[in-house]
């Protein structure tokens, strides 16, 4: 399923998160890839950060608010509209520089998206 330009980092109606969510499974569109570790909910600017535990062992990923599917709070999962191979290739997570609009510009590039809010 292909995301809109416009709403790559957006949460779609329903489907927002935020740091309740810190903790969540997050599994792709063929299986789990790990645990929410950090989820912002900033208009335009959201996203949750993943840590894929053993899966890429110590790697995590910043997934765009707009790649969330759906959101099962029951059984606290989060379902990304990604495959594995997808996420796997995605730009290397960068603890220092996550949250700056060069690194989003990456993200939004790879997953076919408009580049960061402020650019």
């Amino acid at each position: 399923m292909a995301t809109s330009d416009s709403g790559l980092w957006d949460f779609r109606d329903g489907k927002a998160v935020g740091a309740d969510s810190v903790g969540f499974a997050v599994e792709a569109t063929d299986g789990g890839i790990g645990t929410v570790d950090e989820a912002t909910s900033d208009v335009g600017s959201s996203y949750i950060v993943v840590d894929t535990g053993t899966w890429i062992f110590g790697k995590k990923v910043m997934l765009p608010a707009g790649l969330i599917d759906r959101v099962d709070r029951e059984k606290k999962t989060i379902y990304v509209n990604k495959d594995k191979g997808e996420i796997k290739e995605a730009p290397e997570f960068d603890e220092s520089q996550y949250r700056d609009n060069a690194f989003r510009d990456r993200v939004s590039s790879y997953y076919g998206g408009a580049r960061a809010p402020g650019d």
